[in-house]
């Protein structure tokens, strides 16, 4: 079974993205902040982390950027999920390290193909 962290700070959402995985047969791990997030990737070693921008203690950028220059977890997907869909966000979180890229308000549809293009 495929290991996939949330990271994020807004209850709803997380239930959301937690709901539409485990129907779909994933494994769950959550995360409330970027700091949190670090820590549980570096334990878990998940398939595909989830992670919000804005949150507190530490961003997903930030966040996202150490998993990156960690060698034990430079090789997880890490797509970024925010409210930021103005032109040209796409390409800067992409340019931060993000593998992928889904915006808010979550199309339940689309979350699952992104996953599994990311992770078969």
């Amino acid at each position: 079974m495929k290991k996939i962290l949330i990271v994020e700070n807004n209850e709803k959402n997380m239930m959301l993205m937690k709901d539409i995985l485990v129907f779909q047969k994933y494994e769950v791990i959550e995360a409330k902040n970027g700091e949190e997030g670090v820590k549980k990737a570096r334990e878990e070693k998940p398939d595909l982390i989830l992670m919000d921008i804005q949150m507190p203690l530490m961003d997903g950028v930030t966040a996202a950027k150490i998993l990156k220059n960690d060698p034990a977890t430079r090789g997880i997907k890490i797509i970024c999920v925010t409210s930021y869909a103005m032109k040209g966000d796409r390409e800067l979180v992409l340019e931060a390290g993000f593998d992928d890229y889904i915006t808010k308000p979550i199309d339940t549809r689309a979350l699952p193909e992104i996953v599994k293009k990311q992770i078969g």
